[in-house]
């Protein structure tokens, strides 16, 4: 699948190490366009995107796979990207992350349901 939006937020990498190796996870926070503009977290994993290419406002068009899986009788749906394109026409006021602090974006929609009955925030 493909979806062309505007990057809204960056998250902090995230590395680990697993039973193949060290692993690298780099989570963005995309809202597309129209009417009702959806924002969707899309994980990036390794470096299988220009890092060059993530600047907040920029419009990106990422392809990507929706996994779901289960586990303790509960399922959790990923979106995962495998190829980040940046838009030709992409807005040129566009800013780089780095030089900002980061602070995790509470969509006003979201506030009431951060955390579930059983602590989990999902």
């Amino acid at each position: 699948m493909q979806l062309t939006a505007k990057l809204a937020a960056i998250l902090p990498e995230q590395t680990g190490n697993g039973k193949n190796g060290t692993w690298k996870k780099q989570d963005i926070i995309v809202e597309t366009d129209g009417q009702y503009p959806k924002k969707v977290c899309i994980s990036l994993w390794g470096e299988k995107y220009d890092r060059n290419l993530l600047k907040i406002g920029s419009k990106l068009t990422i392809s990507f796979d929706i996994e779901s899986r289960e586990f303790n009788g509960k399922w959790y749906t990923d979106v995962k990207g495998w190829k980040v394109e940046g838009d030709k026409q992409s807005d040129s006021s566009a800013y780089s992350h780095e030089s900002e602090s980061f602070s995790p974006p509470v969509f006003e929609s979201d506030r009431e349901s951060i955390i579930s009955n059983d602590g989990c925030p999902f």
